[in-house]
């Protein structure tokens, strides 16, 4: 250190006196780590302040970017919502006349639709219009009322088809295909394809297509209404209590294996027997093993027969209505005891009456 920091001597002369001093290496030594210190205490200091300031002026500006950007988007959407204003009060004022007209158009529309509707159950409390308030604004009351409208013809959808697939179901119950049976009861509105109902209507394509979604599904819903009511769904007996059912079981007389071809009603002796369908009695009088028995032949291939009766209400060729008294119940011809052998026939072919009679079940209770 005295090499590098050797004894300095310092002389300050004051009014005619001298005073020498003398500064050692050590003191040179801590004068240059003060001064040291100061330098860089200043140069980290003045660095941090220029970086804040920088950094704070940076901030600043991208501050300033994004509250550019805000004004300019909440500019844009004032004008956007000023266009559409502008644009819809153009319209409202140029077209007032064309919407009463699509208004007026739909519900002549609707009235054809509703009178198909005439007489099915429930349809006049489903359809029932709801009342517009009288005391809305001209344009508010067009708007209500087209709101109306499309409420209407989609309670009409609804309703339409929800009854045609609850025929469908039960006829799916019976073991019937209900494309077979429906359609053919439509009124004029059914059949037709959108387009073609719009150009008739005079309406926009998606209305028609929903009027004429109604309308088809209200066509299935008569067509399938119909044909249960000409089908076998009907019950032969009250009040009995159903034994042995269709297919394969042990013969009551010699215990072996054998073909049942019909459902079995148990009862009080001379229980009254009904038809399950309307048609025309197409044979009375004894058949080997059924004895006394009464078949009806109700069209479209189908047939009902009656057996161990113990007589008759009806005579060959007569008409009959669904739940009509055919017969009485007995015990004639190959039995063990007074029952009802009921059959049910499609095509030459013995079906299963239990289908057939849920089936008329699940109709009656919708």
């Amino acid at each position: 250190m005295e090499s590098i920091l050797p004894e300095r001597h310092i002389f300050i002369r004051t009014g005619g006196e001298t005073k020498g001093y003398v500064i050692s290496p050590g003191k040179q030594f801590f004068l240059i780590f003060v001064a040291s210190a100061l330098a860089t205490w200043l140069a980290i200091s003045t660095g941090i302040s220029l970086f804040f300031a920088a950094a704070h002026g940076s901030g600043a500006e991208n501050q300033m970017v994004m509250m550019k950007r805000q004004s300019e988007r909440w500019i844009a959407d004032r004008q956007a919502r000023l266009d559409m204003a502008t644009h819809h009060a153009t319209a409202n004022s140029g077209s007032l006349e064309d919407l009463a007209t699509t208004v007026e158009n739909r519900h002549a529309g609707l009235v054809n639709l509703l009178k198909d509707f005439k007489g099915v159950p429930g349809a006049a409390v489903a359809l029932a219009p709801a009342q517009v308030d009288e005391s809305l604004p001209p344009m508010e009351r067009i708007y209500a009322i087209r709101a109306e409208q499309e409420r209407m013809v989609s309670q009409a959808e609804t309703f339409a088809k929800t009854r045609a697939e609850r025929l469908r179901l039960a006829f799916r119950i019976a073991g019937l295909n209900p494309a077979i049976f429906a359609g053919g009861q439509g009124g004029p509105l059914a059949g037709k394809d959108a387009k073609t109902l719009a150009a008739v209507l005079n309406v926009d394509e998606d209305f028609a297509r929903r009027v004429s979604n109604a309308a088809n599904d209200l066509s299935d819903m008569r067509g399938l209404q119909n044909s249960s009511d000409r089908l076998p769904f009907g019950r032969p007996t009250l009040g009995t209590r159903e034994t042995s059912g269709f297919g394969v079981r042990f013969d009551p007389f010699n215990h072996a294996p054998r073909f049942h071809a019909g459902q079995d009603f148990s009862g009080a002796y001379l229980t009254p027997i009904y038809s399950s369908a309307p048609g025309v009695v197409s044979f009375v009088g004894v058949r080997t093993g059924y004895g006394n028995c009464v078949e009806i032949d109700h069209g479209n291939g189908f047939k009902t027969r009656y057996a161990h009766l113990a007589n008759f209400t009806v005579k060959t060729g007569q008409r009959v209505a669904v739940d009509q008294r055919v017969g009485s119940m007995g015990s004639t011809g190959r039995s063990t005891g007074v029952h009802l052998h009921y059959e049910v026939w499609l095509n030459g072919r013995p079906q299963n009456p239990a289908r057939f009679l849920k089936a008329g079940d699940y109709v009656q209770q919708n």
